[in-house]
């Protein structure tokens, strides 16, 4: 189900794909009501049909609202369309880590996705598909840690 540019979901207006998985598809989006861009999860309504698929999504939005990390993609809601159910979050700019990267650079990103993961994981959060394609590098050189459809919610223990 691909959603044409000035398409509505909720109230964001789709502005053009950004990329497709095995959740749903990722969109640009813009809030209209906060004038903000976005990126936006949709889960398809045929998925939703399945239930390991919403689970697995639900599952997401909550992980994702019990971290609060400067370098792990912020939830801000979750929506219900017609269309299906999305996950509205921080659009990050830039693109994926690529290399060679220098010894420094590569240290600095380490740190930064250490930090995010440590973060993660004092929540009992376990992310489980840590991959270049899922940690954005900004223009300023911040590292962003995305997609959380795998993590897996650690039991505390007794």
């Amino acid at each position: 189900m691909a959603l044409a540019p000035g398409t509505r979901f909720g109230p964001y207006e789709i502005l053009g794909p950004l990329g497709k998985g095995g959740m749903g598809e990722v969109y640009r989006g813009r809030d209209t009501k906060l004038g903000r861009e976005v990126a936006i999860k949709i889960l398809p309504t045929a998925f939703a049909q399945f239930p390991d698929r919403l689970i697995r999504f639900e599952r997401e939005a909550k992980v994702l609202a019990k971290l609060n990390h400067p370098n792990i993609a912020t939830i801000y809601t979750v929506e219900d369309s017609s269309e299906g159910k999305a996950l509205v979050m921080e659009l990050v700019p830039g693109a994926p880590i690529r290399g060679p990267l220098s010894v420094p650079q590569a240290v600095k990103y380490a740190i930064q996705i250490a930090s995010a993961i440590e973060a993660a994981h004092e929540q009992g959060v376990i992310h489980r598909d840590l991959k270049p394609g899922n940690i954005m590098l900004t223009p300023d050189g911040v590292v962003k840690v995305l997609d959380f459809g795998l993590a897996a919610v650690a039991q505390p223990a007794p």
